[in-house]
């Protein structure tokens, strides 16, 4: 079989052997497909089949469509909502969460952290139950949710560093609180986005590193002892670099600068082309380096909907033509209205880079950080689709995980 990841394990299928695959292929009751593509990371022709809608062989093979390639399946570490699918609003059940992560497949999105944003401790209890009954109910669901990503409810109360979070369930970061939602969760909480500026903040960052949870820093008016302090203490990502800010900062030294800046921090980006300018985004690849960079959609559950006026964690939003969500009658966004695929794409228009370091921020950087390597690797997760090197554009094929097809462009005609 050939290598998907750059450093790909046959064995780590587990496919049925040649015999069997022979017997199936032989019965015409059994439906059967084949895929043949290059590999994105290794420039290898494979041929994937399928029967029954579960992948049955990968092997490599002599030539290949070079227009068809072949990727890991992209991980998505903040998604708040997808297709109309809110997981921050008080009615969200588990049949809301299984819905989303089947509708982000439908858009090659393979892995996510549901992501629970400040609310009162009730809201976010619900919202946590809800994403731990989705993943008992469909071991599917379950394969594809590598932890949930807690944004808030400990940042900044002011305007602009607070973004679209409710103000009235700001609050001190309290390791007993913090407790009974790991509970809930039973244990799934990954990633914990928080201002290091807060009181007891530090300590806090402390037993989340301990308890060997992603710490970001994120939604913070913190000062430069501030973001120093939380390094040291073990935070290891910036939640969206360049947004939860005010609209007007100091010049430098400011919160971003200081990131950007920091070696020890990996930042998470939104390349949407609204939370950074073109220039911006393809500033802070180029500083953070492409090893420190991961791509996020932080998309919210307008991302799929139409134009216009909805509500979101309690506020009125627009979703406007261009695909941006403000929050109504403000300069000030409120996620974003994309799926990760189109960060992506951005991030070769704006940044100049390849395509493959492009769908690397999106697959490998994400499955480092939060040490999955050997989850997204132990069954087929992965992409098909064509590329369009004029436009900048993924035309999606195929959407495997967990080695069953969970989307094909052509079953949706």
């Amino acid at each position: 079989m050939a290598p998907i990841f750059p450093s790909f394990d046959p064995k780590i299928f587990n496919l049925p052997f040649p015999v069997e695959r022979r017997l199936l292929m032989e019965t015409d009751r059994y439906k059967k497909m084949k895929f043949i593509g290059q590999t994105l990371f290794n420039n290898t022709s494979v041929e994937i089949t399928i029967v029954n809608d579960r992948v049955q062989s990968m092997r490599e093979v002599p030539a290949a469509d070079s227009t068809i390639q072949i990727a890991p399946a992209p991980i998505d570490i903040q998604v708040n909502g997808f297709a109309g699918f809110d997981l921050n609003v008080a009615t969200v059940t588990p049949e809301d969460v299984c819905a989303m992560v089947r509708a982000l497949w439908r858009v090659g999105t393979g892995f996510l952290c549901p992501t629970v944003v400040t609310a009162s401790f009730d809201a976010i209890r619900n919202s946590l139950r809800a994403i731990v009954a989705a993943c008992k109910a469909d071991t599917l669901v379950a394969h594809s949710v590598l932890g949930i990503h807690l944004e808030g409810p400990y940042i900044s109360a002011e305007d602009g560093p607070r973004g679209a979070h409710p103000l009235e369930h700001v609050r001190e970061p309290d390791w007993d609180e913090f407790q009974r939602w790991q509970d809930i969760a039973e244990g799934q909480i990954s990633i914990v986005t928080l201002a290091p500026e807060k009181k007891n903040a530090i300590p806090f960052i402390k037993k989340l590193v301990a308890n060997r949870i992603v710490v970001a820093l994120g939604h913070t008016n913190a000062s430069t002892d501030d973001i120093q302090a939380a390094i040291d203490a073990g935070a290891k990502l910036s939640t969206h670099l360049g947004n939860g800010a005010h609209a007007r900062i100091q010049r430098h030294p400011n919160y971003i600068w200081e990131q950007l800046g920091a070696d020890d921090l990996w930042a998470s980006l939104i390349v949407d082309g609204h939370h950074l300018p073109p220039s911006v985004a393809k500033s802070m690849l180029r500083a953070k380096t492409l090893d420190r960079c991961v791509l996020v959609s932080d998309a919210v559950a307008l991302a799929g909907m139409e134009p216009g006026t909805y509500q979101f964690a309690g506020k009125s939003v627009e979703l406007t033509p261009e695909r941006c969500v403000r929050l109504v009658g403000t300069e000030y966004l409120a996620g974003s209205a994309i799926e990760l695929a189109r960060g992506i794409e951005n991030s070769v228009r704006f940044a100049g880079i390849s395509l493959k370091a492009a769908v690397s921020l999106a697959t490998l950087q994400p499955m480092h950080l939060l040490n999955a390597k050997a989850h997204v690797e132990t069954k087929a997760n992965l992409i098909i689709f064509k590329w369009d090197a004029v436009e900048c554009e993924i035309n999606l094929i195929a959407t495997i995980v967990g080695s069953e097809l969970v989307y094909h462009a052509e079953a949706q005609q």
